[in-house]
């Protein structure tokens, strides 16, 4: 479900602001964990799940309001630092989930807590100094004016963006809404007739060999090396430290690359297919651990850089709607990487991690073949019309 419904969310936040799309994405999810919790057939669990699965992007929302408000100078400093808090996270949840779940009816307690957590999100939300968006929104537009042509869609967008709040003052719910549908369908097809399609489809293939990587991790350490699978979830938890730190690290890395996005990402890129490939042919899990300690600040710069570089080339006027299709792209990822692990599995433990090197490759050369549109004299640059 979250894979048709980011790209129309982020679209929407464009639309209508921030402040009030995350208010409505982070209520309605609070309300799906909370329908969840006082399920007790097997449609009301799946009811519940229908709000959570169309509405929760607050990451993506929250990742455009940073755009918005830091400068593009700054903004990959604050993406890394924003992804390190998110990681943190994804690394506590289980653990406290899993502890919570142990005890009595500790799955409906778990899913109330969540619930809570969304609605004291929502507070703070609402208590954020917005005047500030709207300033950091000035900015970029006049940082970005006449430099692409997708911004430029998103510049005339704009003018049907007042148009839609006029409609919602003066006129039905209805038609307001629909002025809301009709605006959102535009800027999509913006997205879809643009030049951003090599940036997607790196996104992808990086996605979709990060994703080989892991699919089989534990079973093929067993195989391979007879480790226990304790041992890979351990492994797996180092890395995500690394990730972690990471996050933190790239303002200096990105110091040390004079803000150049590209190369950052180029190189970044060939590192991973690098590790992915020593991965697959390691004779010792200490090249194991070796390969999963870079892999951790590979990918995390990796994931950064790309977010970075869609955002420079399409345009921050639009950085919802750019966001929400990298995270559909990302997703279409993670339907297709089981099929193809299933299918190298057949052949060779190691056959997903090798796969996931040859696409990685293909994604480092669509890198290299269009270089001229992204750099110029070291520095990225946006497409001209």
């Amino acid at each position: 479900m979250q894979l048709f419904s980011s790209t129309f969310v982020g679209c929407w936040s464009d639309i209508v602001g921030r402040r009030y799309s995350l208010l409505a994405c982070i209520l309605l999810s609070a309300l799906g964990y909370f329908l969840l919790g006082t399920s007790t057939t097997v449609f009301l669990f799946a009811i519940s799940r229908v709000p959570v699965g169309i509405f929760k992007h607050t990451l993506s929302i929250s990742k455009a309001l940073l755009s918005d408000l830091v400068s593009e100078r700054d903004r990959p400093l604050v993406m890394g630092r924003f992804n390190a808090a998110s990681s943190v996270g994804f690394i506590l949840g289980p653990v406290v989930g899993g502890y919570l779940t142990e005890l009595e009816d500790g799955f409906y307690q778990t899913s109330f807590i969540c619930a809570s957590i969304f609605l004291l999100n929502a507070g703070l939300v609402w208590m954020l100094p917005w005047s500030e968006e709207n300033t950091g929104n000035r900015e970029h537009q006049q940082g970005n004016k006449g430099t692409d042509s997708f911004s430029a869609k998103a510049n005339r967008d704009l003018h049907l963006k007042s148009a839609t709040n006029g409609a919602m003052a003066s006129n039905s719910l209805f038609r307001s809404l629909w002025m809301q549908v009709a605006t959102v369908l535009k800027r999509i097809k913006g997205i879809a007739c643009s030049d951003l399609w090599d940036i997607f489809l790196v996104r992808l293939l990086m996605s979709v060999a990060i994703l080989l990587y892991y699919s089989n991790f534990s079973l093929a350490l067993e195989e391979r090396f007879g480790v226990k699978p304790l041992f890979a979830g351990y492994l797996m938890s180092y890395s995500s430290a690394l990730g972690v730190l990471a996050g933190c690290l790239l303002g200096p890395i990105t110091r040390l690359y004079q803000h150049n996005t590209y190369t950052l990402l180029l190189h970044s890129s060939t590192l991973t297919c690098t590790l992915i490939l020593l991965y697959a042919s390691a004779l010792s899990i200490w090249m194991v651990i070796l390969s999963s300690t870079f892999l951790a600040f590979s990918t995390t710069i990796g994931r950064t850089c790309i977010i970075d570089l869609e955002l420079t080339i399409g345009g921050n006027e639009a950085s919802g709607t750019l966001l929400g299709v990298g995270q559909s792209v990302t997703s279409v990822g993670r339907i297709v990487a089981p099929l193809l692990s299933g299918i190298a599995q057949e052949f060779s433990p190691c056959g997903p991690p090798s796969l996931g090197v040859g696409l990685a490759l293909v994604a480092i050369l669509i890198m290299n073949a269009n270089k001229q549109k992204y750099c110029s004299h070291g520095n990225v640059k946006l497409k001209n019309q």
